[in-house]
């Protein structure tokens, strides 16, 4: 691969992001065909701090976890999902994690031969470069795709054996959508919850919660937020509530666990950054927003390099970089971490780029990840697994689902949420820029505990046993 081509690329990605994503995906692959390494760090470490028990009423499923070599020969543990009809609907198409999460179990499912329906209940007016590229991607693998409000829609929802709801917003659907065919559906509805903000908690979003076959939320700590405000707030209470811990593509692991690939990935994606190979580089990869912490990161990244110079610490040059802008829209929340940027005269070290479904470039090229989310934090927070994947070290908040995927000092660093974490964070930051055996002993641990719980078979297995439990659920609530 010529140098100048993947040059042409990158500049290209800026102009045109939605278009050049499958571009760079066909590339990841083509790179894993060539450089294929059969090689793999060994399983040595068991960290799981909440698979050892059940919190309150919230089960976790739990599985059995094969080895490597298991896995290779296994047949999928959605087996028993061949031939059933499901109806997903998402409160939107984009590329957040909750849409890209289903589109994820759209994909495992049609890979057993289940009929899989997908529909959008909040479509833009105007044609969408992403909407289309991502419902092309889900009509090359064989996911049907309606119009939430079709006549197909409505018979689909009717004779489905099993219906997703995906996030908390797609329950406006149901009334809208359905009417008084409403109560036929219920028995068999699955509910997927990724949210943790309270403005989520609005009766015409969730009333009909209680009466649905069951509850999937992401983490423990999202899953007793529900619980107890659901139960406050609304008065009503949660059915039966599933904690499944997600897990990382094959595809993204095949990169993680390629030399080569992540390599080539890592020259490119810093010479389009201006850095050299030896220059630190720092990342917070998340849509730009106040409640992901960008503002606070950057305050933190500004006081590090304060620190830095005031001890006279010997350190690689540092950079920041912010994945997830919008460079067609920018918000009033963007513009004041590009303000910040120029008055703290840092603009030579902080680099944004634009929001895009192909993390792993910048995964490849960066040495540390930050995960700021701020108040209750992330439900989970996908993107740190995937950056553990690629043995990063992760700073993040002691908030959500982080806390049951990074082991404090082990995996990385955790920091209060809030202004209280501005200057922890920051010592952090100083404390992994100078730790060099640190910085890489953490990641090697953080790729270990991926291998152990978060891989694509350990999601597929724990969605198995939910799902099972669901059909039967609704088969005899139909039947009684």
């Amino acid at each position: 691969m010529r140098k100048q081509s993947w040059s042409a690329w990158l500049t290209l990605q800026r102009k045109n992001w939605p278009l050049v994503m499958v571009t760079l995906l066909s590339l990841l692959t083509a790179i894993v065909l060539v450089a294929k390494s059969s090689s793999s760090l060994p399983v040595t470490c068991s960290c799981d701090r909440a698979s050892d028990g059940e919190a309150g009423e919230v089960p976790l499923v739990r599985e059995s976890v094969p080895s490597r070599g298991e896995s290779r020969g296994r047949s999928s543990p959605l087996g028993f999902m061949k031939s059933k009809l499901v109806l997903l609907v998402s409160h939107e198409l984009s590329l957040s994690g909750g849409p890209l999460l289903l589109m994820e179990l759209a994909f495992l499912l049609r890979g057993v031969g289940a009929e899989v329906v997908w529909i959008t209940n909040q479509t833009p007016a105007d044609p969408d470069e992403v909407v289309y590229s991502l419902e092309h991607k889900m009509l090359d693998r064989g996911v049907q795709v309606f119009s939430a409000k079709s006549q197909k829609a409505i018979d689909t929802a009717l004779a489905a054996d099993l219906i997703v709801l995906n996030t908390a917003v797609a329950g406006k659907w149901l009334d809208a959508v359905l009417k008084d065919d409403v109560h036929r559906v219920l028995p068999k509805i699955l509910w997927w919850i990724h949210e943790m903000r309270g403005h989520y908690f609005k009766l015409e979003y969730v009333k009909h919660l209680p009466s649905v076959a069951g509850a999937m939320i992401d983490s423990y700590t999202t899953a007793e937020y529900w619980k107890n405000r659901t139960h406050e707030r609304l008065g009503i209470k949660m059915p039966k509530t599933y904690v499944v811990h997600l897990g990382n593509s094959k595809d993204l692991m095949e990169v993680a666990e390629n030399s080569v690939a992540k390599r080539v990935l890592r020259e490119h994606v810093r010479e389009s950054l201006g850095l050299r190979n030896d220059d630190l580089l720092f990342a917070i990869i998340n849509s730009v927003s106040r409640g992901k912490g960008q503002d606070l990161f950057l305050r933190s990244f500004h006081e590090s390099l304060q620190m830095i110079q005031e001890k006279k610490l010997q350190v690689p040059s540092m950079h920041a970089v912010v994945v997830g802008s919008d460079m067609n829209a920018q918000t009033k929340f963007e513009l004041e971490l590009r303000n910040f940027v120029v008055d703290q005269k840092i603009k030579d070290r902080v680099h944004f780029v634009n929001k895009t479904l192909a993390v792993a470039p910048y995964l490849a090229s960066i040495d540390v990840l930050v995960q700021n989310s701020q108040a209750r934090g992330e439900c989970f927070g996908r993107i740190t697994i995937e950056a553990m994947a690629f043995q990063l070290p992760v700073l993040g908040t002691a908030a959500g689902g982080t806390t049951e995927i990074v082991v404090n000092s082990l995996t990385g660093l955790l920091h209060p949420a809030g202004k209280e974490g501005v200057t922890l964070l920051a010592e952090n930051i100083v404390k992994l820029a100078t730790q060099v055996e640190r910085r890489f002993t953490m990641g090697k641990k953080g790729y270990e505990r991926v291998k152990e719980m978060f891989l694509e078979h350990h999601m597929a297995e724990r969605i198995a046993l939910v799902l099972r439990e669901v059909l039967q659920s609704a088969q005899s609530r139909t039947r009684s």
